[in-house]
C-alpha cells in the first residue's frame, strides 16, 4: 500500500489505535509498524511497540497521533531520531504546517485529519500539504484510503473548518441521535427500544443519503408529504432556519478552538 519502508506511529490513543487496527485489517504488514508511546499499550500481532525511540535510520512515515498540547516535549525527543524522514503525517488537530516544519527536518509533510468512524473503515480524512512530491502525496492518500473518504484540502485556511465539520462532526452526530432517542422516550417509548430506534434510523438515513442521486434536503421534503407528520416536525427544525443556525454556531465554536490551538502551537 504505501511501499516498502517502515513507519512510526507516534502516539497510539483513540485515534491512533483505530487508524493502526484498520491498516492491519487492510493487509499492510505489521511488520513495518513500529508504535511508539511512553507507556504499556497493547498492538496488534506483528507489530512492535517501544517506550523508547529505535535507534538506526529514520522510517519512511512517520504518523504523528499525539494531543496538540504535547507537540513541544515529543518534538524535542522525537526530531532528532526522525531527521531526513521522508514523510511526515501529523494528525494534530490546528497544527499548522509551518509549525511542524519549524520543528522538524522531514521531506513532505501532510496534515491529516481523521473522524472517528475510521476505525470501523468508515471514516472521513482530509489532508493538505503545500508540497509538491507527488509521490509523497501519493503516499499519504494510499496510507488514508483504508481508513473511508479521502478528501485533499487546497486552502490551508480552511482546515480548521473541515476539522470542525468532519473531525468533530461524529460527536455532534452521537449527540444528535442520543437527543432523538431521548425525545422518543418523552413520548413514552422505553428508553433502550428509543436509543435502537433512533441509531438504526440514523443509519439508514445515511446510507440512503450517501447513495442518493440527490442532496439531503431534497430527500428531506419527498419524505415529508404536506399535512403529515414528518412536515410538523420539520416545520420546527426550520423555523427561523433553528437547525441550521444551532450547527452553524456548533461548527463555529469547534473552528475557534482550533485556531487557539494553531496559535499556541505557532508559539
Amino acid at each position: 500500500m504505501t511501499g516498502d519502508g517502515a513507519l512510526w506511529l507516534i502516539g497510539c490513543g483513540n485515534m491512533g489505535g483505530a487508524m493502526l487496527d484498520r491498516w492491519i485489517a487492510d493487509g499492510i504488514d505489521p511488520t513495518r509498524i513500529t508504535v511508539v508511546t511512553r507507556g504499556a499499550r497493547s498492538v496488534p500481532a506483528g507489530v512492535t511497540h517501544v517506550t523508547t525511540l529505535p535507534d538506526g535510520p529514520a522510517p519512511a512515515i512517520v504518523v504523528l497521533a499525539i494531543k496538540p498540547q504535547q507537540i513541544d516535549d515529543i518534538a524535542a525527543m522525537l526530531a532528532p531520531s526522525i531527521a531526513g524522514a521522508p514523510l511526515l503525517v501529523s494528525i494534530l488537530a490546528g497544527v499548522e504546517e509551518q509549525a511542524l516544519r519549524r520543528r522538524f527536518n522531514v521531506g513532505a509533510i501532510v496534515r491529516a485529519m481523521p473522524n472517528l468512524p475510521v476505525a470501523i473503515g468508515q471514516g472521513v480524512v482530509a489532508l493538505h500539504s503545500h508540497s509538491g512530491d507527488a509521490s509523497a502525496r501519493t503516499t499519504a492518500e494510499a496510507l488514508m484510503r483504508p481508513l473511508g473518504l479521502v478528501e485533499w484540502i487546497d486552502d490551508a485556511a480552511l482546515f480548521d473548518a473541515v476539522t470542525a465539520l468532519s473531525g468533530c462532526g461524529p460527536g455532534f452526530v452521537f449527540r444528535f441521535i442520543d437527543a432523538l432517542a431521548a425525545a422518543g422516550a418523552a413520548l413514552g417509548l422505553p428508553a433502550d427500544q428509543a436509543q435502537r430506534l433512533a441509531i438504526a434510523t440514523v443509519q439508514g438515513s445515511a446510507t440512503m443519503a450517501a447513495g442518493a442521486d440527490v442532496p439531503p434536503a431534497t430527500l428531506a421534503d419527498r419524505v415529508a408529504s404536506p399535512g403529515g407528520s414528518t412536515r410538523e416536525g420539520l416545520n420546527v427544525l426550520d423555523d427561523g432556519d433553528a437547525l441550521k443556525r444551532l450547527l452553524a454556531d456548533t461548527l463555529a465554536a469547534s473552528e475557534r478552538r482550533n485556531a487557539a490551538m494553531a496559535a499556541a502551537a505557532r508559539g
